[in-house]
């Protein structure tokens, strides 16, 4: 690590949908589900502490979609259509691990209208700007767009006794088989399931990065569409008035408007834990492994 300054942003609606499928059922003795608040938690915890991935961070976020349209729906009709309504159990742990969030020192952005990954894509642009180095905690493999020689991904949220993995442009090309400058060109080839965008009809991983090494862009592939034989070539032309919007969808947003929502990343300042806030919380939603850790802790500070 060097001395630049490191904004630590964490993508928490991939985490939030991951803690929940990933963990059990847990409840407490209201019955409340738990579950995802447990992994939330921990992850969050567990990130912050961990200043190999991020040097020490003094500025960070955590960001969560808001509910609602966003642009994205407007351009296309099915956008995310295939997902299924979003369970109960998990909507009634979004509003405390918001609350748990703020507790723990990190700042909480919701901005409606756009995704976390725009609002992500926005700040990691804005701290390039400044000269400051982001490290982006997310599983979600949109964000590699993202990936330069001073912003990294690191998916902190693994399988028990899994170091967590660290995406710079090398791993990015080593993944996808193409630089980070190609991964929105190459999403739109391939398409996303997850998200109910169509790509080109058969094009699969290894097609778009043979197209994309071979010509260099999307743009290029479709002036070189003729040459391309077989019935991938004949799904790629019969692509060209789709591919357009196909790419706005994928793209994430560098210049989101955040001026009702943050002013400029020096302003992201992560703050020690509000240890009482915590506890009340802790006791809540019965959290008690946190809470005898949160005042062993204590106890070891007072000691000396």
């Amino acid at each position: 690590m060097t001395d630049t300054q490191t904004l630590l942003l964490v993508d928490g609606s991939s985490y939030l949908f991951r803690a929940y499928h990933a963990l059990p059922d847990l409840r407490n003795k209201a019955g409340e589900p738990t579950g995802a608040i447990h992994g939330m938690v921990g992850m969050l915890r567990r990130l912050r502490d961990d200043t190999r991935l991020h040097g020490g961070a003094t500025l960070g976020a955590v960001i969560f979609d808001a509910p609602g349209r966003t642009f994205r729906d407007d351009l296309y009709e099915h956008y995310k259509a295939n997902r299924s309504q979003t369970p109960e159990a998990l909507v009634a742990q979004i509003a405390p691990i918001h609350e748990l969030t703020q507790a723990l020192g990190w700042p909480l952005l919701v901005v409606p209208g756009i995704e976390a990954d725009d609002v992500i894509g926005t700040l990691a642009t804005r701290a390039r700007a400044a000269g400051m180095r982001t490290v982006i905690s997310t599983g979600d493999k949109d964000l590699a767009q993202l990936v330069d020689d001073e912003t990294l991904l690191v998916n902190t949220m693994t399988r028990d006794g899994v170091p967590p993995t660290v995406m710079d442009a090398a791993g990015v090309r080593d993944k996808f088989g193409v630089d980070p400058g190609q991964i929105i060109d190459f999403l739109t080839l391939t398409g996303d399931a997850v998200d109910n965008v169509p790509g080109v009809d058969k094009v699969g991983p290894k097609t778009a990065a043979k197209w994309l090494n071979e010509y260099g862009s999307l743009d290029a592939i479709l002036q070189h569409a003729d040459e391309i034989k077989g019935k991938v070539g004949e799904n790629l032309r019969a692509a060209r008035d789709w591919l357009p919007r196909g790419r706005e969808l994928v793209t994430v947003l560098r210049d989101a408007d955040l001026s009702a929502w943050v002013g400029g990343v020096e302003t992201l300042k992560l703050r020690p834990e509000d240890e009482e806030a915590l506890l009340g919380l802790f006791d809540r939603w019965e959290l008690r492994t946190f809470a005898r850790r949160l005042v062993a802790d204590r106890q070891r500070r007072e000691a000396g």
